[in-house]
């Protein structure tokens, strides 16, 4: 038995380390996963006004700062008995999209692909090419794919003044109204970034890419294909992806993108074999065992969560909670969205091989899909001179909560406040869910349950990597 650490990870937002027990066969036995950086938002907000939240929580991360500021706002609303207006509710889902589809690409191209352009993989007959179009900064994908993330960027600068960080996202909705001629530049943008995803990364339409429902016609599908996409389902035959990766198969997700005929992606628990079970957000809690945080209450939900620090507690290594659903770790992100959605193709994927690198990867892919032609309706369908905003006021004393779905996964703010000043602040981020380490009970994280049995010597191929960035994981959100 040996332990290796693997780490800091490079292209990775925030500090990773990730340590490794090996058999002799020199794979994985088990993993514990380290988020090393402790940031203390949560006790930041302590003893500010409740609306300081929608400037300071923003700036918990540079990624995803808008999905921090529309759980806080939905957390505000709620605590204010107030629903954005019709404008409103359309322009935050715009606004929320257009960051979720940026982080989809950036994932894809700067993330996740530059891997298949390892030393390792040198020997390959596809490595050259490979190498060319996808290797960290010099392959010729990134070239195109940061002036369609930059399109989305310019569409946020449209609907909430600026991004990151824009005071836009309010509880009763967003605080730039736009006029027709705004409107039709929202349109215009959306279309080159149709144009985009359908020439560049899918070499088709995204409505034949919505409509794939199962592994046999994604493959079929992939052999006809010029695209960017097709080249990682090609990549991901080869290297075995579909059979690798496989956590708890036990997904969450809180439902994204709500409307007056639903959500688009309903909240819901999912697992195979099973049909799809309501969400009880009074099921949700974090455990601090294994954190350098103070755990002598035991498991709590966040609503009466907090965040005290405890450095040198025996047994923890990260500062990272384990956040659990009725007390079993849950996987949350886009493949969650679109199990709990029903999506065919993302099921077959899961019900053959579990929750693989192979499936997590298409999950965003399909999200791509079907989330720009709703986009493209959301922006018809805003009223020029028709108000963007509610207006409420906060009460004194009151508790809300709100619950969001971000590019990685289910996000979760719930806060209180009393006499005017916030009494309590509780964020649970996907990547805490998805890299949280063992509870109380020993029960690994998903990402550390899907490392076991994995090769991980000195002559391993980058597999470890390949499992880790499906996940995408953003530290930053996880130590908030």
């Amino acid at each position: 038995m040996s332990r290796v650490v693997i780490g800091p990870f490079n292209r990775v937002e925030g500090d990773l380390e990730v340590s490794l027990e090996l058999d002799d066969t020199q794979h994985v036995v088990a993993a514990r996963v380290n988020s090393p950086l402790f940031r203390g938002f949560e006790s930041l907000l302590l003893g500010r006004a409740p609306l300081d939240a929608l400037a300071i929580v923003p700036r918990i991360c540079g990624i995803c700062s808008v999905a921090q500021s529309v759980a806080a706002a939905s957390a505000l609303a709620d605590a204010m008995g107030i629903r954005p207006t019709p404008n409103g509710l359309r322009a935050t889902h715009l606004i929320l999209a257009a960051e979720n589809l940026a982080d989809h690409i950036s994932h894809f191209y700067l993330f996740f692909m530059p891997d298949f352009a390892h030393p390792a993989y040198a020997g390959q007959p596809w490595f050259a090419a490979t190498a060319a179009r996808f290797a960290a900064i010099r392959g010729s994908a990134s070239a195109q794919a940061l002036p369609a993330r930059a399109g989305l960027l310019k569409l946020m600068g449209f609907l909430a003044g600026k991004w990151p960080h824009s005071l836009g996202l309010q509880p009763g909705g967003t605080t730039r109204a736009l006029g027709i001629s705004e409107k039709l530049r929202v349109l215009a943008q959306l279309r080159e970034c149709r144009a985009f995803l359908e020439q560049t990364l899918f070499g088709d339409t995204l409505e034949a890419v919505a409509a794939l429902d199962s592994h046999a016609r994604l493959t079929a599908w992939a052999a006809d294909r010029n695209g960017d996409f097709p080249a990682f389902l090609t990549l991901s035959e080869r290297l075995g992806l579909d059979r690798i990766g496989r956590a708890w198969d036990r997904f969450l997700s809180h439902g994204a993108y709500a409307g007056e005929a639903g959500p688009l992606f309903p909240a819901g628990l999912w697992q195979p074999g099973a049909a799809p079970t309501a969400l009880d957000p009074a099921q949700i809690s974090e455990d601090c065992h294994h954190a350098w945080l103070v755990d002598a209450s035991g498991p709590l939900h966040p609503a009466q969560g907090q965040t005290r620090v405890d450095a040198d507690k025996p047994d923890a290594y990260t500062w990272c909670k384990a956040p659990r659903y009725a007390g079993q770790a849950r996987e949350v992100g886009a493949l969650a969205r679109q199990l709990v959605a029903g999506q065919p193709l993302a099921r077959d994927l899961v019900e053959r091989h579990g929750a693989s690198v192979l499936a997590r990867i298409t999950a965003r892919m399909l999200e791509l899909a079907r989330v720009l032609p709703a986009m493209e309706d959301w922006a018809r369908a805003l009223v020029p001179g028709e108000p963007y905003c509610q207006g409420g006021s906060l009460p004194d004393d009151g508790a809300g909560a709100g619950l969001i779905e971000a590019a990685r996964g289910s996000l979760g703010h719930w806060l209180a406040f009393r006499q005017g000043r916030i009494s309590r602040y509780q964020i649970i981020a996907p990547t805490t869910w998805n890299f949280s380490p063992r509870d109380a009970s020993g029960q690994p994280g998903p990402l550390e349950k899907a490392l076991e049995g994995l090769p991980a010597g000195p002559d391993a191929p980058p597999t470890i990597q390949h499992v880790v960035r499906s996940f995408d994981p953003c530290m930053v959100c996880t130590v908030h």
